[in-house]
């Protein structure tokens, strides 16, 4: 099985998935398309260990969380209609879900102060940085503009 991923809109490195690692852990998340609240609390307690594993993600790890990460904004996009949000409340409210500090975002946006104002809102978010956070948390770029 291979699983193409892109960067930046173009075709990067093709990954060979084993189909027997995938199926083990389809086997044993049953992902399924998400109706209930609990369903959707199951998916996002296995999306949350394999983000916590970070960059060490097998290719099979990491299609399975783009799947979860599918799932969950589908059934959260149909049943809750959040209020139109700013893109500052947005990453705040992602850095309280995950337990994160600004710290934690220093990397994304170069220095300590640039981190500091944008979670702020003292600081809009450039398209490079909605970017960036986007692949961070794992979510649209939308969100961040």
């Amino acid at each position: 099985m291979r699983n193409t991923i892109k960067q930046s809109g173009r075709r990067a490195a093709t990954v060979k998935l084993s189909p027997q690692r995938y199926g083990r852990l389809l086997a044993r998340v049953l992902p399924v398309r998400i109706e209930t609240e609990e369903e959707n609390n199951r998916m996002l307690l296995e999306a949350r260990k394999l983000i916590e594993k970070g960059d060490n993600l097998t290719p099979e790890e990491e299609t399975l969380l783009k799947l979860l990460v599918h799932l969950i904004q589908e059934f959260e996009q149909k049943f809750y209609h959040i209020g139109e949000a700013t893109p500052h409340e947005v990453l705040r409210e992602l850095m309280a879900a995950r337990g994160l500090k600004q710290r934690d975002l220093w990397h994304l946006f170069g220095s300590k102060g640039v981190a500091s104002e944008v979670v702020n809102g003292k600081r809009g978010i450039s398209k490079a940085q909605a970017k960036a956070l986007a692949e961070f948390f794992h979510v649209s770029p939308e969100l961040f503009i």
